[in-house]
């Protein structure tokens, strides 16, 4: 059954990459109407997150962001679909990396890297990354349930040379790579929810306190890996620019839980410069204290 469902929707998917960019978008105008107006998907958790993050904005401004996002998550869900058929010179001219001297350094150390990102902007065009580096670059991604989506996923992602590590498997795979002396880096969108405050770290993000995952932070002092954070901001539709900001070259120097709140930090400084970009649908503050 999910061979038939993918094989009925993979054409209209591969009709959809092939169209002009000014096609393309108003296909996106289209799908925002369709899932903000009539089917109205998670319109409610959307409206209690921002409510809760933003609680100083007024009703009208808040709806705005809310219409905003819509638009931008459409957006982004086309531009991974695109990536079926996008060449490396347009990626590469609408995903640009502003400055990639800390990579370019670590490499010189023979040094592999961790990339900290939180679902933000775009993080679908990542890909692109793996045009700069000389290392492998691996994607930790969650696996999707329908076996042929998931592949193609996979192959979209990989398109470029990159790699993916399913979740669950990354700490094992990536400490086992470091003590075979594999170079590489590995990117996480580091936001995720934990589905328990249990053995979990709490702390302050958008005025909530709310638990985070601390497994990038394990691992990078384990290993003593470099910790990135990867800032990416939506310069117009379809057009993105990404900077690297170091959170630290030494991670056994910092204290327990410094390089998650400095992630939480610049994450958050993002997400209220232009909340309109980060991903809303999800319970964001779900396991709040």
């Amino acid at each position: 059954m999910q061979g038939l469902v993918f094989w009925l929707v993979y054409p209209l998917l591969w009709c959809i990459s092939k169209l002009p960019w000014r096609l393309f978008y108003m296909v996106s105008d289209g799908v925002y109407a369709l899932v903000y107006y009539v089917v109205g998907y998670r319109r409610k958790t959307v409206a209690f997150n921002l409510k809760t993050a933003f609680p100083e904005k007024s009703e009208a401004e808040l709806k705005q962001i809310e219409k905003d996002f819509y638009k931008h998550m459409c957006d982004m869900f086309l531009e991974m679909i695109k990536s079926i058929s996008i060449s490396a010179e347009e990626l590469k001219k609408r995903f640009v990396i502003e400055d990639l001297d800390i990579i370019y350094k670590l490499e010189a150390e023979k040094r592999s890297s961790l990339i900290m990102m939180g679902h933000y902007a775009s993080y679908e065009w990542l890909t692109a990354l793996q045009f700069y580096f000389d290392y492998t670059g691996y994607g930790i991604y969650k696996r999707i349930k329908n076996k042929r989506f998931d592949e193609l996923v996979q192959r979209i992602r990989k398109k470029w040379n990159s790699e993916l590590i399913n979740n669950k498997e990354a700490t094992f795979i990536i400490r086992k790579k470091q003590r075979k002396g594999e170079m590489a880096t590995y990117a996480f969108i580091a936001d995720q929810s934990p589905k328990s405050r249990k053995n979990q770290y709490c702390t302050d993000f958008l005025g909530q306190n709310v638990p985070f995952f601390t497994g990038v932070e394990r691992l990078a002092k384990s290993e003593n890996m470099p910790v990135l954070y990867l800032a990416v901001d939506k310069v117009k539709r379809g057009f993105y620019k990404a900077r690297f900001e170091v959170i630290t070259e030494n991670p056994t120097s910092l204290p327990d839980y410094q390089i998650t709140d400095v992630f939480i930090k610049n994450l958050e400084t993002q997400i209220r410069r232009a909340p309109q970009y980060y991903l809303w649908t999800h319970k964001r503050f779900k396991h709040k204290l």
